[in-house]
């Protein structure tokens, strides 16, 4: 029997079943549709209840900032984590292409590559998305595979003419020997905005010959034009995505050595590395008295003694009333946010205590945060479980105390 007759009796059937089925009271229920964050960049060891009453508002504010602010390498390993978890998003944001778009860039500038392009591997409507195609495009570049960029291009349907999408055109026009359209298509991006980097390297590669000077490496396509033209990569200063595809390495955990340490404190830091239960009353007291009492370096074991309190939960007595005394200030976070910290935290919604944290650390920067607010992170990430990530706050703030 011929398959077209066969598909006609099949789609007969599943019709007459769905009639049946409606008629006997069958309630059919929709498959609804994928969401955006449900697909894993790798594996974290945190459970699929990860967002679980987590705000879309706060993701939709953290999640663009993470994809554009350097963070200390604890904050970018806590960043790292939680965006390359597989596990349903935030209410009313897992079907979202601007949030998934930028998941997979927050991963890609954080310096997981490999994490955003198994995310975006498998993310509806691409062609559909500016943003979201944008960031498919970025880690096939960062990948090497500049086939599969052009083909991103060439698919989208909306957005055509922004300026990453003409530069990209003009490249992949370069690559595929078409000069005269792809010089059309630079002579229109140079129009629209310039670009005095992207214009010195694609006036190279479309003239096959002259100087187009130092490697560029701040995104993919950069990455991707330097890497064809042939330049010394390893001279360049490179974003954090891209360093970590030139690598070739998978994102790692940052290491922080408990001899970096002040020796005031190098025995906590060595056992807070070690993963061992703090349990420091009495270092808390003596150091929180330390620095009440004025003496030299006093400031340095005020500060490091609430950063160790955040994973104790055995304080006794003693360090409460030497806690009171300590006299580290406030940090620059509004107090709305702390407070919502800590209402998230006693609330045990990891994913949103995570990103409130790193809505602190993205407006820090890459020095991290003051340690009135890191210490507020610490307790906040210890109490709802993510104690790794709590430890790697204290030793980056312990290293810090000079």
């Amino acid at each position: 029997m011929p398959r077209r007759v066969l598909l006609l009796i099949a789609a007969v059937h599943l019709a007459g079943a769905a009639g049946s089925a409606a008629a006997q009271g069958v309630q059919v229920t929709p498959l609804a549709a994928p969401d955006a964050f449900t697909t894993p960049g790798r594996a974290t060891g945190l459970p699929p209840t990860l967002w679980a009453g987590a705000s879309a508002g706060t993701a939709k504010t953290v999640l663009p900032l993470l994809a554009a602010k350097s963070l200390s390498p604890a904050a970018a390993a806590l960043a790292r984590r939680i965006l390359a978890t597989g596990a349903p998003g935030p209410e009313g944001a897992g079907r979202d292409p601007d949030l998934a778009a930028a998941r997979a860039n927050a991963l890609m500038f954080q310096g997981d590559p490999k994490a955003a392009a198994a995310v975006l591997a498998h993310a509806p409507g691409l062609d559909r998305s500016s943003d979201l195609a944008r960031a498919a495009s970025e880690t096939a570049l960062l990948a090497g595979d500049d086939a599969r960029a052009c083909q991103v291009g060439n698919a989208l349907t909306v957005g055509r003419d922004e300026t990453y999408w003409l530069k990209l055109r003009a490249y992949c026009q370069a690559l595929a020997g078409q000069t005269s359209q792809a010089q059309l298509t630079f002579d229109l991006v140079q129009a629209q905005a310039k670009d005095a980097t992207y214009a010195r390297l694609m006036n190279a590669k479309l003239a096959g010959a002259g100087k187009p000077g130092a490697a560029s490496l701040r995104n993919g396509l950069d990455y991707a034009l330097s890497k064809s033209l042939g330049l010394d990569l390893a001279a360049a200063k490179a974003s954090p995505a891209v360093a970590t595809a030139m690598a070739g390495a998978n994102a790692s955990e940052p290491a922080f050595d408990a001899l970096m340490a002040s020796p005031d404190f190098g025995e906590i830091a060595g056992q807070i590395q070690a993963g061992r239960p703090v349990s420091n009353g009495a270092f808390v007291a003596a150091a929180a008295a330390a620095g009440d009492g004025g003496k030299a370096g006093g400031a340095r074991l005020s500060a490091a003694s609430l950063l160790v309190a955040g994973l104790s939960d055995d304080a006794g007595t003693a360090a409460i009333d030497a806690l009171t005394k300590a006299t580290v200030a406030e940090g620059k976070a509004p107090l709305g946010r702390n407070l919502a910290l800590e209402v998230a935290a006693r609330r045990k919604l990891v994913g949103e205590t995570a990103l409130i944290a790193l809505w602190t650390c993205a407006e820090a920067g890459s020095a991290g945060p003051a340690v009135g607010d890191r210490v507020r992170i610490v307790r906040a990430l210890h109490a709802v479980g993510l104690d790794r990530d709590a430890r790697n706050f204290v030793l980056e703030g312990l290293a810090g105390l000079k």
